[in-house]
């Protein structure tokens, strides 16, 4: 159906990001060995767009060091359509939060266990925090 809708409006950005989310997803069944034609978890189609989130990062990382903002803008552009298909992120605030009760829960936690403590964070709080606010926010907490 968005398909139709972006033809329709003339979109070409939307259009081109849900054909390639199409795709992707097409893509993503036939590396777990299923046919196209099956259908994806919800966990399944959440892994997929967080992966064409996160080379929309990237990409936008390398153009704007590489010097060439026209290209990070049209990156940028498909970047904010494909957050509105993602679930609201907690805020750093919420994070932060957390992360000081599991590190009360947790008796405290020194520097060379960050690692760990993230491990544990991130498990608990998959799909509801981005890794690198999470990552951020251990490292305030651990050096304070």
């Amino acid at each position: 159906d968005q398909i139709k809708q972006a033809m329709l409006a003339k979109d070409t950005i939307r259009l081109g990001v849900v054909r390639g989310l199409v795709a992707s997803f097409t893509n993503e069944l036939v590396s777990l060995k299923r046919t196209p034609q099956d259908s994806l978890s919800d966990e399944e189609v959440l892994n997929v767009i967080r992966r064409a989130v996160k080379q929309r990062k990237d990409s936008i990382d390398q153009f704007t060091k590489g010097g060439r903002p026209e290209l990070a803008e049209s990156e940028q552009a498909e970047l904010s359509l494909l957050e509105n298909y993602l679930p609201q992120m907690m805020s750093e605030e919420d994070v932060t939060t957390f992360a000081k009760a599991k590190l009360a829960e947790m008796g405290g936690v020194d520097k060379s266990k960050a690692g760990q403590f993230m491990g544990t964070l991130m498990k608990e709080l998959k799909g509801m925090a981005d890794g690198d606010t999470v990552k951020k926010v251990i490292d305030n907490l651990l050096t304070d």
